[in-house]
């Protein structure tokens, strides 16, 4: 029997390729609101966004406040004329048709699947997510997906985990394995609640210091060796 039969798997940029559909999403906020789209200018917004999500990882701020805010600061910046609140929208309703996968992440999730119970644990927005997941063709291999704002908590805090545990019949400490690309949510929510991580690092960034990292991936195919220990 694996060692990890449980596999706790983040969502954006670890299954789902969020960078492409934010992209697409930013260009139709563009559209509709009439506003200037070009690279350099969703590099200054993406720098915003960061920055947001950066500050609700560490309790700062909430999510509702966050994907307005973020617009807000952007307009602000740049001296636009537009209503955040109506960018929000038209950014979020463009996000939930995107379903587009990382690189492998069909396949590892279909094999994955014959041995291991797969779970989502994500901060993102909870109407995204479950719109997304829906339509995806790794649908029929997630049993569930845990979403802050149905938690009423978020990655990395204990009372997530403590959420996602209560629901899962079986799990523990020791034989689940979290796997994410963010350092700020997903490795530091595992060494906050002392469960073993896989860091999703494709873009061969270096470790931070002072926190455990049991593994480390640069493609999702390297998964598979792990989770079958």
């Amino acid at each position: 029997m694996s060692r990890y039969p449980f596999l706790l798997l983040d969502a954006d940029n670890t299954l789902f390729n969020f960078n492409i559909g934010n992209r697409r999403a930013f260009s139709e906020v563009c559209r509709v609101c009439r506003l200037p789209d070009s690279d350099e200018l969703f590099h200054a917004y993406e720098k915003i966004n960061a920055d947001m999500w950066a500050a609700f990882d560490r309790g700062e701020c909430d999510k509702d406040f966050l994907v307005v805010e973020r617009f807000r600061r952007y307009l602000q910046r740049f001296t636009l004329d537009a209503d955040p609140v109506q960018c929000n929208e038209i950014h979020l309703n463009a996000l939930k048709s995107n379903t587009v996968l990382m690189p492998h992440a069909l396949e590892v999730c279909r094999e994955l699947a014959k041995e291991h119970q797969l779970y989502i644990v994500t901060n993102a927005v909870a109407a995204v997510q479950k719109s997304r997941l829906a339509a995806s063709e790794i649908r029929p291999y997630i049993i569930d997906a845990f979403i802050s704002e149905d938690a009423g908590a978020s990655k990395p805090s204990v009372e997530y985990f403590d959420y996602v545990f209560s629901r899962i019949p079986g799990i523990t400490r020791g034989n689940c394995l979290l796997v994410g690309d963010s350092i700020s949510s997903d490795i530091r929510g595992a060494n906050n609640y002392g469960i073993p991580c896989c860091w999703y690092n494709p873009s061969k960034l270096d470790a931070p210091d002072g926190l455990r990292i049991d593994y480390e991936i640069e493609d999702l195919p390297q998964l598979l060796a792990i989770a079958n220990e």
